[in-house]
């Protein structure tokens, strides 16, 4: 018998969560150049040759310096960060997997993102890799499959609002990461310091 699989499995489609205020940073994580141009846009050009399509999600205010180039997703549901962003994305394409990462991974590389992707399991709800910083799952790296938009409402039903906690307490696979630093959020200006001696070695 010839499996259907291949046919059932949801198409991805990519997402960088580029929202944030960057309170902790002091200026917009954003737009920040590791990379010769902002870190939204290097995120969604290394996500690219993985998704159909990719998407940043951003505020609304935000829009006015956009580069037309790229596709903007503004949240539908407001203030919650990045549950708000990844719920949104879901919404907005029901039947589609979402690679959704955060534009504060300057050190992510494409051999993580292939691994995740090479190891996805779209029976479970989620696939994504275990931080080696505190051994819990990391939301902010992680395919969200259909099945996890029920669940995302669930647990915003209750008032929770943690991506992580959604991980923890759902069938989710979690992969160890071959590259552990390339999971490093840059969220303050000493892990900016860090990330920038790494990128420099």
């Amino acid at each position: 018998m010839i499996s259907k699989e291949h046919n059932t499995t949801p198409r991805v489609n990519g997402l960088v969560l580029a929202g944030g205020k960057s309170v902790r940073m002091g200026k917009a994580k954003d737009l920040l150049h590791w990379h010769g141009k902002e870190q939204r846009y290097f995120a969604a050009d290394l996500l690219a040759p993985f998704c159909d399509e990719v998407f940043i999600s951003c505020r609304q205010d935000q829009l006015e310096s956009f580069d037309p180039n790229y596709n903007a997703l503004t949240d539908t549901f407001l203030n919650m960060g990045p549950f708000g962003g990844i719920l949104s994305a879901l919404r907005a394409q029901r039947d589609k997997a979402w690679l959704v990462v955060a534009c504060d991974l300057p050190l992510l590389d494409k051999r993580s993102l292939e691994f995740l992707l090479q190891s996805r399991n779209p029976e479970k709800v989620a696939t994504t890799y275990e931080s080696p910083f505190d051994g819990l799952p990391e939301p902010l790296i992680t395919i969200w499959e259909p099945k996890s938009y029920p669940l995302l409402l669930n647990f915003l039903g209750i008032g929770n609002t943690c991506p992580r906690k959604v991980l923890i307490n759902s069938d989710t696979l979690i992969l160890k990461p071959e590259n552990p630093e390339a999971l490093m959020n840059v969220n303050t200006p000493e892990d900016a310091e860090k990330a920038e001696k790494i990128l420099k070695n």
